[in-house]
């Protein structure tokens, strides 16, 4: 069944598919499919052929390492600000990692062989992904430092601003077990580290629900990587995106 006409407009809630020229929308708004991801979805998983590329609305969809003993870690994350599925467009259909949804919502999907299409005839869609794909690149090489070198608070408080950005709320319905899956540490230290956040006023934590109360100290509280992946965000997409927010 097609989407309706609201649904098409609610595509332009990625902040990727907004800043592309009316014309170059046209091209591929056709071929977008609406896909509500309830929470812990699967989108693809390692070694599998993929045959969508995501374009998320409101929901978060983390990607993670899977090591051979099964434990995870976090090594990117897109929301409104990106798309999952960059193997699509960088010549292959596979990758090493796992998509699955880390906070529930809505995304609009493009099949293959319409994303290779529109990519092909180049543009501003072609600009953007590959764009994209460079910020993507910051924001995996920077976890894996961030990972490496800095405390496990330090690392909460990058999370914590990441999914800020990307839910644009200040509430986060999270279990400090599926945090600590994220950032790939001991649950034990994860809740220490709330609850260092938490006495310092920076967050509330009851039965699941991080409430962020002060931006500004978390920002402070956490290492460099956040501004560093942001700001080449900002470099590289920032000219496009702010045209249409």
């Amino acid at each position: 069944m097609p989407a309706s006409k609201k649904h098409k407009d609610d595509a332009l809630m990625n902040h990727l598919l907004a800043a592309l020229p009316a014309e170059e929308f046209a091209r591929i708004k056709l071929d977008l499919e609406p896909v509500s991801l309830p929470l812990g979805k699967v989108i693809y998983e390692s070694g599998e052929q993929l045959e969508y590329i995501y374009f998320p609305t409101t929901a978060i969809i983390s990607l993670l390492y899977i090591m051979e003993n099964g434990s995870t870690a976090e090594i990117g994350m897109a929301g409104n600000d990106g798309l999952v599925g960059v193997a699509l467009y960088l010549g292959g259909s596979t990758t090493p990692s796992r998509a699955v949804v880390q906070s529930a919502g809505n995304a609009f999907r493009l099949r293959s062989k319409a994303l290779q299409s529109a990519f092909g005839l180049g543009g501003v869609f072609q600009n953007l992904l590959l764009r994209y794909m460079q910020s993507l690149m910051t924001q995996i090489s920077q976890t894996a430092v961030c990972n490496r070198l800095h405390s496990v608070e330090q690392q909460l408080c990058r999370w914590l601003l990441i999914n800020h950005d990307l839910l644009q709320t200040n509430k986060l319905i999270m279990t400090h077990d599926l945090i600590a899956n994220m950032l790939g540490v001991r649950r034990e230290g994860v809740s220490i580290a709330a609850g260092h956040l938490q006495k310092k006023g920076l967050i509330k934590y009851v039965r699941g629900t991080i409430t962020m109360l002060d931006r500004k100290g978390l920002e402070i509280a956490a290492c460099e990587c956040y501004q560093v992946v942001k700001n080449e965000y900002d470099r590289l997409l920032g000219k496009y995106i702010s045209k249409n927010n």
